[in-house]
């Protein structure tokens, strides 16, 4: 199984709609997602193609694919970009068969550089749901510090749920990979 990683293209936007938009509740629920909290699939996939055409300083959004043997199968995005300082990282395998066997530690491995280095990050953050077992594991093993554990609303399509923040800094990870 070869495993690459790219930045998004204009056709993987409506595979990433469509990876929440056709969820089923409780692997939402898992997440920490809330359907009725969704934009409209066509505003959605709009907002996604307004986010591609600006240049990295001005995004909101920013898309790494996953790509098994060639096929998009997954993405990790960032938002809540202080360019230059931090943004909040996210991680989808889109296939339940490609989940829970250490493929996310292997794309996060080659995704990470790119939010460091197109967004001259001092520290990446990201904040999976406390109950949510596996981003857990795989943030520690990548070398994230856990911060704390605390109640939020974590993003836009989010309900209120317990979190657990972790950061990794431009040192930790200068340092993980040397």
């Amino acid at each position: 199984m070869e495993l690459n990683v790219r930045e998004m293209q204009t056709e993987d936007i409506p595979k990433i709609v469509d990876y929440f938009v056709d969820a089923d509740a409780a692997f939402l629920k898992g997440m920490g997602a809330d359907k009725s909290k969704f934009p409209k699939r066509t505003d959605w996939i709009n907002t996604l193609l307004k986010e591609y055409e600006k240049p990295y300083h001005e995004k909101e959004f920013y898309y790494i694919i996953w790509l098994i043997d060639g096929k998009a199968s997954g993405h990790s995005n960032i938002n809540t970009i202080d360019f230059g300082n931090t943004a909040v990282m996210h991680l989808h395998l889109w296939e339940g068969n490609h989940r829970q066997k250490g493929l996310g530690l292997q794309f996060l491995q080659q995704t990470i550089p790119y939010y460091f280095e197109n967004f001259d990050l001092e520290k990446l953050i990201c904040e999976p749901r406390a109950e949510n077992i596996a981003p857990n594991k795989t943030l520690k093993k990548l070398g994230f510090e856990l911060v704390r554990t605390y109640e939020t609303t974590p993003g836009w399509i989010n309900f209120h749920q317990t979190v657990n923040r972790y950061e990794l800094t431009k040192e930790q990870l200068k340092k993980n990979t040397t």
